[in-house]
C-alpha cells in the first residue's frame, strides 16, 4: 500500500486510484530556454523514480509532463541570439532530451508543448469569463479574478489579506485586485501572437498547464508534481484556473520536490553557483553517480551540491558495483530484502531507505562470497541488479563500470593519465604483459603494470592466465 505525502493537505495518504488499477500523473516540465541544470534535474529524476515505481507496482500509469514552449524568458533569449523562437525552443528540446537520456531518465507517455494547445488553452478562458472567474483588463489582457475563488491559497497556506498586504500593483496593470494574474496576453509590437476572442496575444504561464493537463488525463486525476518552487504562485494558480473551469477537483494529490542548494546556498546565477547538468555529467564517471546522489536525500528535503558528496555518491555505488562482480547471471528471486525495499518505496518513496536495503544486500554478498557460498552470492546479486534496476540505477556490467573514467569534480593526474589510454591501448598492454609473463620476463611483466598503474589503470591476475583490468 503505497502512501505519498499530499503537499494539498500536509499528511500522507494512501494512494488510491480514482480508476481501479490506474493511475493518471501530470508533472510540470522545463521552460525551453536554456539547458537543464541540476535543479531541473532532480525534478526530473525524482517524477522518473516514481514514475518507474508506481509501474513497478503495476498500476497502469499515464504519466504526463509538459513543456513549456512560449514565455518571456524565451522571447528574451530569441532576440539576444538573433533566432526565431521556434529555433531556440527547439534546440533546447533537444538538448533537454538528450540530458534526460544519459540521467536514464525515461520518456513520459505525452509531452504536450504549450502551443499545440491553442484551441485548448483558448477554450479555458472563454470559459473562465462565461462563469464570472475571468475579465477583460483596459489593457486587452485577459484576468483571473482571484477573489472569486474561495479556496486561494490552500495549497500554499497562504491567506487572501496576507498575500494581498504584500502584492504591488503598477498602474498601468488595471487589475480589479492586486493578485489577480494574467490568463491571456494581448499582443505587444514583434512578439509572437495567436488569434484569439479578445485580439491578437499568447497565453499566460499558468493557464496553459491547467489546460494541458485537463485535455489529457480529464477534469479529475491522481498525481500532480513538480519543484517546490512551483507551489506558489503556479500551482496554486493551476487549482484556481481548473476547478473553477471544469467544475471538477483537478488533482487528487500534490508532490512538491525540494531545492537543491551547491554548498549550502541556494543555487542561483547571480551568485556563481549556477550548475548546468551537461557540465556536472562531464566530469563523473558514469551518470549513474549523479542519479545515485539524487536518490541518496529524500525527495521532499533540500539536497546539498559539492564535489565532496558526488565522490562519496561514486565511492557508494562503486562498493555495489564491486560486489556484483564476476557473479554468475541468474533469475533473481524475491526475499526478505525486496519486502524491505517496498516498505520503503511505498512509504512515500523513501529512496534513501530503499538504498540501505540495497547497501546491506551488498554486505550480505561479500559475506557470502568470503564464505565460499557461491550460490547464494549470485541469488542475492541478481536481486539486487533487479531492484536497482527499480531506480534506474546498476543497470550496467560491472566490468564495464570499472572501465571507466572515474572522474569526479575535476579528478586527479592519474585519472588524467587513464582518460588519455583507450580501451584498446590498453588491452594491447595487457596482452604485451600477458605474453612477458609467458616467457617468465618477469622484468618486463612489471613494468608494463607499473606503466599502467601510473596511467590510473588497476590489474587483477586471476587463475588461468586470466587478466582483467578497471580504472581507478
Amino acid at each position: 500500500m503505497i502512501r505519498i505525502h499530499n503537499s494539498l493537505t500536509g499528511e500522507k495518504e494512501t494512494l488510491t486510484p480514482i480508476t481501479p488499477g490506474a493511475l493518471r500523473m501530470y508533472v510540470c516540465g522545463l521552460t525551453v530556454y536554456d539547458f537543464v541544470h541540476i535543479g531541473h534535474a532532480r525534478m526530473l529524476t525524482v517524477f522518473d523514480v516514481v514514475s518507474r515505481y508506481l509501474r513497478h507496482s503495476g498500476y497502469r500509469l499515464t504519466y504526463v509532463r509538459n513543456i513549456t514552449d512560449i514565455d518571456d524568458k524565451i522571447i528574451r533569449r530569441a532576440a539576444e541570439k538573433g533566432e526565431p523562437i521556434g529555433a531556440v525552443t527547439e534546440r533546447f528540446i533537444q538538448a533537454m532530451n538528450e540530458d534526460c537520456a544519459r540521467l536514464g531518465i525515461l520518456p513520459p507517455d505525452e509531452e504536450p508543448r504549450a502551443t499545440r494547445y491553442l484551441p485548448q488553452i483558448i477554450a479555458m478562458v472563454a470559459q473562465l469569463i462565461a462563469r464570472d472567474y475571468a475579465y477583460v483588463a483596459p489593457s486587452g489582457d485577459v484576468m483571473y479574478a482571484v477573489a472569486r475563488f474561495a479556496d486561494y491559497g490552500r495549497l500554499s497556506g497562504r491567506r487572501l489579506t496576507d498575500l494581498r498586504a504584500g502584492a504591488r500593483v503598477e498602474v498601468d496593470e488595471a487589475k480589479r485586485d492586486p493578485l489577480d494574474f494574467v490568463l491571456w496576453k494581448h499582443a505587444k509590437p514583434g512578439e509572437p501572437a495567436w488569434d484569439s476572442p479578445w485580439g491578437p496575444g499568447r497565453p499566460g504561464w499558468h493557464i496553459e498547464c491547467s489546460a494541458m493537463s485537463t485535455a489529457l488525463l480529464g477534469t479529475h486525476f491522481d498525481i500532480h508534481g513538480g519543484g517546490m518552487d512551483l507551489k506558489f504562485p503556479h500551482h496554486e494558480n493551476e487549482i484556481a484556473q481548473s476547478r473553477a473551469a471544469t467544475g471538477d477537483s483537478f488533482a487528487r494529490l500534490w508532490m512538491h520536490n525540494g531545492f537543491v542548494n551547491v554548498d549550502d546556498e541556494k543555487m542561483s546565477k547571480s551568485l556563481g553557483n549556477f550548475f548546468t547538468l551537461r557540465d556536472v555529467l562531464a566530469r563523473l564517471r558514469h551518470p549513474e553517480v549523479m542519479r545515485f546522489f539524487f536518490l541518496l536525500s529524500h525527495y521532499r528535503g533540500p539536497i546539498n551540491y559539492s564535489p565532496e558528496q558526488l565522490e562519496q555518491a561514486d565511492a557508494a555505488l562503486g562498493r555495489i558495483y564491486t560486489a556484483l562482480r564476476d557473479l554468475p547471471v541468474v533469475t533473481p528471486a524475491a526475499s526478505d530484502y525486496t519486502a524491505r525495499f517496498r516498505a520503503s518505496m511505498d512509504d512515500d518513496f523513501n529512496t534513501p531507505e530503499a538504498l540501505a536495503v540495497l547497501q546491506a544486500m551488498t554486505r550480505e554478498v561479500n559475506a557470502a562470497r568470503d564464505a565460499g557460498e557461491a550460490q547464494r552470492a549470485a541469488q542475492l546479486g541478481a536481486e539486487l541488479r533487479s531492484l536497482g534496476g527499480v531506480l534506474g540505477i546498476l543497470e550496467l556490467p560491472p566490468a564495464q563500470w570499472f572501465r571507466l573514467a572515474g572522474a569526479v569534480a575535476g579528478g586527479s593526474a592519474s585519472t588524467s593519465a587513464a582518460e588519455s589510454l583507450s580501451d584498446a591501448q590498453i588491452e594491447e598492454r595487457i596482452a604485451a604483459r600477458v605474453a612477458a609473463r609467458r616467457t617468465k620476463n618477469w622484468a618486463e611483466s612489471d613494468r608494463v603494470r607499473d606503466e599502467l598503474a601510473a596511467a590510473g589503470v588497476i590489474l587483477e591476475d586471476k587463475p588461468g592466465g586470466v587478466t582483467t583490468w578497471r580504472r581507478a
